[in-house]
């Protein structure tokens, strides 16, 4: 009786540990946990850390994750609106906000991953088809001017860009999450590439139009040049003209002054005035080797004669 009794004990400590064991579990940081029972939740799910308990061997763990999740699609070839081929590689951030419609609707991460393979694929595709090759290869903050490779017609602007096309995919598709327990936080355009078969030409385009801003660019140079020219041509003109107009009236001031001068000079001694005028008149006609006859009449002999006298 006692080795029975004995053996029941030790029964019981192993059925009581193995109960503790399945009985407790850890709902860890950034992890939750919903509850079921034969395939039933119960319960709300465990979204906090901390130690739970379940009844043993009847129900079940069912382990998700809180962290954010990466969904990468497969890279495609996907028409744009103007009949271009464009090489696309998409990118997307998701997490699952409520554990239990998730269980329901998805159950595995795996599955989900299927699910947005669906749901962000399709509305990207629908998205690249509503619009022009330009839109879907510049960003939102490309600031170029007038780029128009591909089918653009040279001189159009583009409107919005990848980014803003990225953002209203993700309007679109974040609609349809909610229903799985998923948040879908942001879809983007993670390569975007031509197709062999228009790099070529996309680049030559991009090249003439390059060469047409440039050309546009030298013109305005030099029509600013020829501005900022005939603007300094006429300042120097105009400045010109006054020290002209200034050196005209200081000659002129300076001719009176010195009429006024002779004027007085020939009243103090009118008859030596007139002899410095003579002197001044010959020698601005005789030069170095000039032989001067003068007659018995002339002024000059009439002076030098006076002068021998006295």
């Amino acid at each position: 009786m006692k080795q029975i009794a004995n053996f029941l004990l030790i029964g019981l400590v192993l059925l009581g540990i193995v109960v503790v064991y399945d009985g407790f579990f850890i709902v860890e940081e950034g992890k939750q946990v919903v509850i079921t029972q034969f395939g039933r939740p119960i319960g709300t799910p465990k979204t906090e850390a901390g130690i739970y308990f379940k009844m043993p061997f009847v129900q079940q763990v069912n382990e998700f994750d809180k962290r954010i999740v990466i969904w990468n699609g497969e890279p495609n070839q996907i028409p744009t609106n103007d009949k271009t081929f464009v090489f696309l590689d998409v990118t997307a951030r998701w997490r699952i906000t409520d554990a239990l419609t998730f269980l329901q609707a998805v159950k595995t991460v795996d599955r989900a991953q299927s699910l947005l393979n669906d749901i962000i694929g399709g509305t990207v595709r629908d998205m690249v088809n509503k619009n022009n090759l330009i839109e879907i290869i510049r960003s939102s903050d490309w600031s170029i001017e007038n780029m128009s490779p591909s089918n653009q017609e040279p001189g159009t602007t583009p409107e919005r860009g990848r980014d803003v096309i990225s953002d209203q995919a993700l309007e679109i598709a974040a609609r349809a999450t909610p229903q799985y327990g998923i948040e879908l936080l942001d879809v983007v355009f993670k390569r975007v590439n031509y197709i062999d078969t228009v790099r070529e030409s996309v680049y030559n385009r991009m090249i003439s139009e390059r060469k047409r801003i440039a050309a546009e660019k030298r013109s305005t140079g030099e029509g600013q040049k020829a501005r900022i020219l005939g603007t300094v041509d006429r300042e120097l003109r105009e400045i010109t003209s006054g020290a002209n107009r200034e050196a005209m009236l200081i000659k002129g001031e300076a001719d009176a002054e010195a009429t006024r001068i002779y004027g007085e000079s020939y009243n103090q001694d009118p008859e030596f005035f007139a002899f410095m005028k003579t002197l001044e008149s010959y020698e601005s006609v005789i030069g170095d080797n000039t032989s001067l006859v003068l007659s018995s009449d002339s002024d000059l002999f009439h002076y030098l004669k006076n002068s021998s006298r006295n």
